[in-house]
């Protein structure tokens, strides 16, 4: 890939919250603390890893992760933070065995619905909540929300606010550094109440408690049992489209043959799969995917970034069939994952946190009952 051409795709720089070079991020991996993880996760400035882009993007799998960390901590300090894992692989798992029914009220309908749109004062980041408002400045500028500040603007969107799920999640997803298809729907759905038993609720005391801010007289501002009686305020009555668009970058020039390809996506970025072996190296963007799915140009910036720690990756923005039409006869080598079920050739599986553990569950304790039995596993692998 010539110089000049990364210096284009990259004039947007990636924001240094969240380095792409392997050294910053195996150091990342490093310094995780699940001790403190634990202790301080449901807090704004708590020790959270920001390990979540490269995991999402497949440049370290659940599985390493896990292990580089109980290697270092007795598994019972570890325990919160596998079951943090645990839920990325859950979500992934629910997807692989439902399909597009994951973009559909999956359980139940979701109730006190009034409209399908965006509402403004979450796109604009005014809704008055001090918090969130400066988290969806803070996502917009970096592609980071905390998960806890996630789980309060859905429930203010969709509880609080009356509106479905999906379009506010689709928003969420297009600025998310780690954008992961599965867990964003799935979690939003969780909070909407159309893949639990019930709604997720937060109020004004909730959110100052884990902020550590003082803020009254907001329109969550009022104890559970009012919320949930309360009319929808003023503030979230205006909605309006969501239009979203993708800027894919130029095509690299490909090779006239090529015998064996290994595909690449922007959810596998594993600089180690198959390194050192003899084929040709392909990061696969198809359009019709991207249209689905946009992501921001901070969002594109970053995948592009960090397939630069492959290679001789190359980039083809097209579809599976287009390329498999130019090199006839090749075989081409991928990791499955269900944004990829039409690819043909030879599919292997992703590192599993628990491949033991497969079929649908219809909640999360249902199967965590199941993968927990295998965790201590993980100290031995």
């Amino acid at each position: 890939m010539q110089e000049e051409q990364i210096k284009k795709r990259n004039k947007m720089m990636v924001p240094k919250l969240f380095p792409t070079d392997m050294a910053s991020i195996l150091a990342r991996l490093e310094s995780v603390d699940p001790v403190s993880y634990a202790e301080t996760r449901n807090f704004t400035d708590g020790r959270v890893s920001r390990l979540s882009p490269y995991i999402s993007r497949g440049v370290i799998s659940l599985k390493k992760v896990a292990e580089h960390v109980v290697r270092r901590h007795a598994i019972t300090t570890c325990s919160t933070f596998l079951k943090e894992l645990a839920w990325r692989e859950y979500w992934q798992r629910v997807w692989e065995n439902r399909g597009d029914e994951i973009f559909s009220d999956l359980k139940y309908q979701q109730t006190n619905v009034r409209h399908r749109d965006m509402p403004s004062s979450i796109l604009n980041g005014n809704t008055g909540i001090r918090v969130i408002d400066q988290s969806i400045t803070e996502l917009k500028e970096t592609g980071y929300m905390h998960n806890h500040v996630r789980m309060y603007l859905a429930s203010l969107a969709c509880n609080r606010g009356a509106a479905h799920w999906k379009v506010p999640a689709s928003w969420m997803y297009y600025h998310l550094l780690d954008g992961d298809i599965a867990s964003n729907t799935l979690s939003w759905q969780w909070v909407a109440g159309t893949f639990s038993s019930k709604q997720y609720w937060c109020n004004q005391d909730n959110i100052n408690h884990y902020s550590k801010t003082i803020q009254h007289n907001s329109i969550l501002d009022m104890p559970y049992d009012r919320l949930a009686l309360a009319p929808v305020p003023e503030e979230l009555t205006t909605a309006e489209p969501l239009n979203l668009s993708v800027q894919l970058p130029s095509s690299d020039p490909l090779p006239d043959q090529a015998e064996r390809i290994f595909l690449y996506t922007s959810y596998n970025l594993d600089p180690t799969w198959h390194a050192g072996k003899q084929g040709t190296r392909i990061l696969l963007l198809e359009p019709a995917h991207f249209n689905r799915f946009p992501v921001s140009r901070q969002v594109m910036s970053f995948i592009l970034s960090l397939a630069e720690n492959i290679p001789g990756l190359l980039v083809f923005c097209g579809s599976f069939d287009e390329l498999a039409k130019r090199f006839p006869g090749a075989e081409f080598i991928f990791r499955k994952h269900t944004s990829c079920i039409h690819y043909r050739g030879t599919s292997e599986d992703p590192e599993y946190l628990f491949p033991e553990v497969y079929g649908y569950f219809p909640s999360f304790s249902s199967y965590w009952k199941k993968a927990s039995i295998h965790v201590n596993k993980l100290k031995h692998e």
